[in-house]
């Protein structure tokens, strides 16, 4: 049954949201290249940058991705948008450092992967780069934070860039135009339940 003065009600809260909503995005009038850090323990941060590639696929941007630690190509976002006209994709890890056993090893691999993100870095024909993993880069100490930080901060003007990975530093947060922290609070693996082909690979 209809309440009218409940419909009034919210009415008039969401025409007083609308109000606040309007004058927000009225007032962002800014445009550049934005770095978008999601870290946390949470499943789903790699995820959300590879649906951010989709978007930008969707507007003809130039893509280029770099993923460090992981080391397989079987994955269904490499053999899907990796073939996407406008992708350029690199897997240039070795594997988790748990699997190579070998710190030495690890730094030169960060450094040959880390030398294609700064191609990208540098190159303004890249409307968006992902740098999936890099965090744990950082935290490892494989790379310079500060070399690091310095190439994010002076891309080109108009470079969006996203950086995945548990763990981000306070000043690669810092650096961030936009932060997500992805929580864990429940995950299948912890059942049991293998990697699916889909949802993890």
């Amino acid at each position: 049954m209809a309440d009218p003065q409940r419909d009034a009600r919210h009415a008039a809260r969401m025409a007083r949201k609308k109000e606040i909503i309007d004058a927000a995005i009225a007032a962002a009038t800014d445009e550049r290249g934005l770095l978008i850090v999601i870290t946390g323990n949470g499943k789903g941060k790699s995820t959300s940058a590879f649906g951010t590639i989709a978007r930008a696929l969707g507007h003809a941007m130039k893509v280029g991705v770099v993923q460090f630690i992981k080391s397989r190509t079987d994955t269904g976002e490499e053999a899907f948008l990796g073939k996407q006209p406008g992708v350029e994709w690199h897997v240039t890890g070795d594997g988790f450092t748990w699997d190579t056993q070998d710190r030495e090893q690890d730094i030169a691999t960060a450094q040959r992967g880390w030398a294609i993100a700064t191609r990208m870095l540098a190159d303004p024909s890249y409307q968006l780069v992902v740098l999936d993993e890099l965090t744990y880069l950082l935290s490892y100490g494989y790379l310079d934070s500060d070399s690091v930080l310095d190439a994010l901060a002076h891309r080109p003007a108009e470079q969006h860039v996203i950086v995945t990975g548990r763990g981000a530093s306070d000043a690669l947060i810092d650096l961030a135009d936009t932060v997500s922290i992805i929580a864990d609070e429940k995950h299948a693996y912890r059942a049991g339940i293998k990697a699916q082909p889909g949802i993890d690979l």
